[in-house]
């Protein structure tokens, strides 16, 4: 069953959640059928995820771009708040891919302001500078195809709506 409309976070509420949560979980098609899944830091330009990442989810990523993002907050559920992202990634394999892409660029310069200091001492804002190097240190454009989203916060009022 499809979570309803009036259930969903905004555009504005998903853009602020993209912008301001440090972790994501995401989903690669392993050797076979396995499932790889991990956490990771991200960034969020122009619709796409954005991450910096090495080994077998590169590989994986190479082989078969089908993927699944997540990125939820909060830990009871009426506080939860969450997006599923279903789509393809995009491995950038070198400097000049990096440099093609628009999107990279204003993710660079998020993930340096989301993450400086990188566990929450502070420090200045810095772009991160992170590029392809050896075989499977690459950056991956995420690009969603189907994105659900959910904020329980809402539920009351839905609720009360339908005469519940």
């Amino acid at each position: 069953m499809p979570i309803p409309k009036e259930l969903s976070l905004t555009p504005e509420q998903l853009d602020e959640m993209m912008e301001t949560s440090w972790n994501m979980r995401v989903a690669s098609v392993g050797p076979g059928t396995r499932i790889n899944l991990t956490p990771l830091w991200f960034g969020w330009a122009d619709g796409n995820i954005y991450f910096y990442c090495r080994g077998q989810k590169v590989v994986n990523f190479r082989r078969n771009p089908a993927g699944t993002v997540l990125i939820d907050r909060n830990e009871r559920f009426p506080e939860l708040q969450g997006a599923m992202f279903q789509g393809r990634a995009v491995v950038l394999e070198d400097a000049e891919a990096e440099a093609a892409d628009a999107g990279l660029e204003k993710a660079r310069w998020q993930m340096g302001k989301k993450y400086a200091g990188g566990h929450g001492e502070p420090a200045e804002a810095k772009r991160n500078d992170s590029s392809a190097r050896g075989s499977n240190w690459r950056w991956v454009r995420f690009e969603p195809t189907h994105i659900v989203t959910w904020d329980n916060f809402k539920i009351p009022a839905f609720r009360a709506s339908r005469g519940g």
